[in-house]
């Protein structure tokens, strides 16, 4: 099986990285392709993987092509793929808003899988979401799921409407705890902490919530319950939150988030 990733930004070379790494793909199997000359030429002096910059060249040979460019490049992509693909192909694209239709009807082929990653794929903690078309069989689909888990989780979803739910939770997610976490950390250096200090207190905060939030089966809420005691000083704080509507807040962003994922796909 030989694996094409076309596009060397973020998650492109997220994803390559992540194969060769995780010993899935041997280096005479992976394959990436660039349109700048420079990226290329980085690229190939690290030496784990095959680097192209003409796609005649390495794209009739994979099995499974992965499409990791910004979505407003879909069309110009689509095109220029469109005479050297062959239906026996199949194509992963992590191009937000791009629907299965719109890559089938620009390439002439029908085995697609539209994935969602978010950035933490880049450190082997992402959470992909995917769906693909029905002609892509059940073997060739645990193989992209194998692929897609080399950066972390994967969850398959039943249609593509869920997929454009999840770029409001985990696609774009990310992005919301960076914000909760630059206001806390603004916050402590208004209090007097250093700028090292105010990182230290807050990322291992985050951290250390997340780990206990993994290891039970306690809902958020109850653990909030667990820390906050009447009175106290998280009492105070959660207090805060609800009377300014900040849980309700967070949810229209990520509805807002859903509903541009929607307006993307059309």
């Amino acid at each position: 099986m030989k694996v094409l990733v076309i596009g060397a930004g973020n998650m492109g070379l997220a994803y390559a990285k992540a194969l060769i790494k995780s010993e899935y793909l041997s280096k005479d199997n992976l394959m990436i392709s660039d349109t700048s000359p420079e990226k290329t030429i980085e690229l190939k002096k690290e030496s784990r993987f095959d680097v192209y910059t003409n796609l005649a060249d390495c794209l009739p040979s994979a099995d499974i092509i992965f499409l990791a460019v910004k979505p407003y490049h879909a069309g110009e992509l689509l095109a220029e793929l469109k005479p050297l693909t062959k239906k026996d192909q199949v194509i992963v694209s992590i191009m937000a808003g791009v629907t299965i239709k719109t890559i089938q009807d620009g390439l002439g082929i029908v085995k697609v899988v539209r994935a969602m990653p978010n950035l933490p794929a880049q450190v082997g903690k992402g959470l992909t979401s995917f769906t693909s078309s029905s002609e892509v069989s059940r073997l060739e689909l645990s193989t992209v799921q194998k692929l897609l888990d080399t950066t972390g989780k994967s969850v398959y979803l039943d249609t593509e409407n869920d997929i454009d739910a999840s770029t409001g939770i985990s696609g774009s997610g990310p992005a919301y705890v960076f914000y909760f976490m630059q206001s806390m950390m603004e916050a402590a250096k208004k209090m007097g902490f250093s700028d090292h200090d105010s990182k230290v207190l807050v990322s291992q905060t985050f951290e250390g919530a997340v780990e206990l939030f993994n290891q039970s089966d306690l809902s958020p809420e109850s653990w909030m319950n667990r820390v906050a005691s009447k009175g106290g000083t998280t009492r105070a704080a959660l207090d805060s939150m609800d009377d300014n509507n900040v849980q309700d807040l967070i949810q229209e962003a990520a509805y807002a988030a859903f509903n541009r994922a929607v307006e993307l796909g059309k």
